[in-house]
């Protein structure tokens, strides 16, 4: 007979064993529900990023790591961010901006009026383009107030601190171009370049508690390859999806597509150190772009052909209708001094033949390329298209192009002078790459960098455009529609015109 306490002590084993598996099993569902429920979504764009330096690259903006002083909504209208409110006493030569006081950067620390200084103080000694844009002369730091003395009078400066690379960072943080602290409602957690960032929630982010958990941006200049990763559920949402592809992914119903007018311009730039210093040279090359084709072929009808370069929702736009017309080419072409003979056009007893530069990191480029090449091949003009890695690099330091295509937000943030001071005012970066010499425009521009007065700035804007287009300074062929493809089970997501924000706080996704 087995004594009593032997039986009492198995039992008890029995009943300890019994229940840490119960524990265990529990501590595993625990486990398990917690990982389910995490909220992650991977987005894909074309964005490619070498860096995370946000005074250097829009990526930080984009996905949510770091935020500027001012942002524009949807309308296109200025909104405060990380400033509250702003003012200048003098039109636009001194300028304040009261910082938010509920703001902390993912470190921890508060962000103040010394910390937004000494981050413009680091993007105009990083930037030349940024340095050029703000003219900033010195700044100012007192609790949450900054005050920007400028060089000169510059009206449209909150417009300007729009742009993604004046996001705010924490400067005394190293590896910046690695991880920046912003802050934003995510924070990085790792940084390949040239592939993707994987972020996590910003639980101190001012704005309330972002709906992620976590958010990977990835990168691929490939349309096709972006198209496949959301069919094959590697992606849950893609930015500009294979324009070939949108009509069988809107036959998918787990998928949602989103169409937004855009107010970025395709347009062909001229190298005015060419022969196509010649205005009636630039008006027949006009006139032999086929707009609608463009739009119909190369976009399969997600554009709106250009009458100018501000898109026709602009209150200072200026849309002329543009006809593709080889008679009316031919016609320029005579006045420009070209002759034919033999089927062939000449000049001064010299074929005429000139270099196109493209790129393919927005496919659609080369292909209007090719189809402007194969227009003028039938006025006898010859045409060689040469695709390049960095097309701002190959115009700015080389002089062997005559004409490019192209593509660019005239108004990211809602106001005409960034284009044009950039285009076609001595000192801006396209305006170095096309050599452009227009004293006419170039007054207007600078009357409107003086104007303060937002009808008289439309109005002068406007009459800006008018010139561009009267005397074809740049030919503009279509304004491409943003789309957007995206899993049915995320919320929240809002196409953006600027292309500035991406992920948000609001981004969600359902849960299964």
């Amino acid at each position: 007979m087995v004594p009593r306490k032997i039986i009492l002590f198995v039992l008890i084993g029995l009943l300890v064993s019994l229940f840490t598996a119960c524990s265990s099993s529990e501590t595993k569902t625990s486990e398990s529900s917690t990982e389910d429920s995490i909220k992650e979504l991977t987005f894909l764009s074309n964005f490619p990023s070498e860096t995370l330096d946000p005074h250097l690259n829009y990526t930080p903006v984009r996905a949510g790591v770091a935020e500027t002083l001012v942002k524009i909504n949807e309308n296109l209208e200025l909104e405060p961010w990380l400033a509250e409110k702003w003012g200048s006493r003098d039109n636009g030569k001194t300028w304040t901006f009261n910082i938010r006081e509920d703001v902390m950067f993912q470190n921890g620390k508060k962000l103040d009026a010394l910390a937004v200084k000494k981050s413009l103080e680091r993007n105009i000694e990083v930037s030349e383009a940024m340095k050029s844009t703000l003219k900033l002369k010195s700044i100012d730091a007192k609790g949450q107030t900054v005050t920007l003395h400028l060089e000169e009078a510059l009206p449209e400066l909150p417009s300007e601190l729009v742009h993604p690379n004046t996001a705010i960072i924490d400067t005394e943080e190293e590896k910046i171009a690695q991880n920046p602290v912003g802050t934003g409602a995510f924070k990085v957690v790792t940084f390949a370049p040239g592939s993707k960032v994987e972020l996590e929630r910003n639980n101190r982010y001012w704005g309330g508690k972002p709906k992620l958990d976590r958010a990977v941006f990835t990168f691929n200049e490939d349309a096709n390859a972006r198209t496949l990763a959301l069919q094959s559920g590697d992606a849950d949402i893609v930015y500009r999806p294979a324009i070939e592809s949108i009509e069988q992914l809107e036959k998918d119903y787990s998928l949602k597509i989103d169409v937004v007018p855009g107010i970025r311009s395709q347009m062909v730039l001229y190298n005015f150190d060419s022969p196509f210093k010649d205005q009636n040279l630039r008006k027949a090359f006009d006139s032999m772009i086929d707009r609608e084709l463009v739009v119909s072929s190369t976009l399969n009808g997600y554009a709106t052909t250009a009458g100018g370069p501000f898109s026709s929702e602009l209150p200072f736009a200026s849309n002329e209708k543009k006809e593709y017309d080889l008679e009316k080419a031919k016609s320029y072409l005579k006045a420009a001094g070209v002759e034919m003979k033999d089927g062939k056009a000449k000049k001064d007893g010299h074929a005429l033949s000139f270099n196109l530069l493209t790129y393919s990191y927005r496919p659609e480029l080369p292909l209007m390329a090719q189809i402007l090449q194969s227009n003028a091949k039938q006025l006898g003009i010859g045409i060689k298209i040469q695709q390049v890695e960095n097309i701002d690099e190959e115009m700015a330091q080389k002089d062997d192009w005559d004409l490019a295509t192209y593509s660019l937000l005239t108004v990211p943030r809602g106001d005409a002078s960034y284009f044009l001071n950039s285009a076609y005012r001595p000192g801006g970066w396209l305006h170095e790459a096309g050599r452009i010499d227009d004293k006419e425009l170039t007054g207007v521009i600078e009357q409107l960098n003086l104007t303060v007065d937002k009808e008289k700035r439309e109005e002068l804007a406007k009459t800006s455009s008018d010139i561009i287009n009267e005397r074809t300074l740049h030919s503009f062929i279509v304004h491409p529609s943003l789309v957007t493809a995206y899993k049915d089970d995320v919320k929240n997501w809002v196409t953006s015109k600027s292309e500035f924000y991406v992920l948000t706080k609001e981004l969600d996704v359902q849960a299964e």
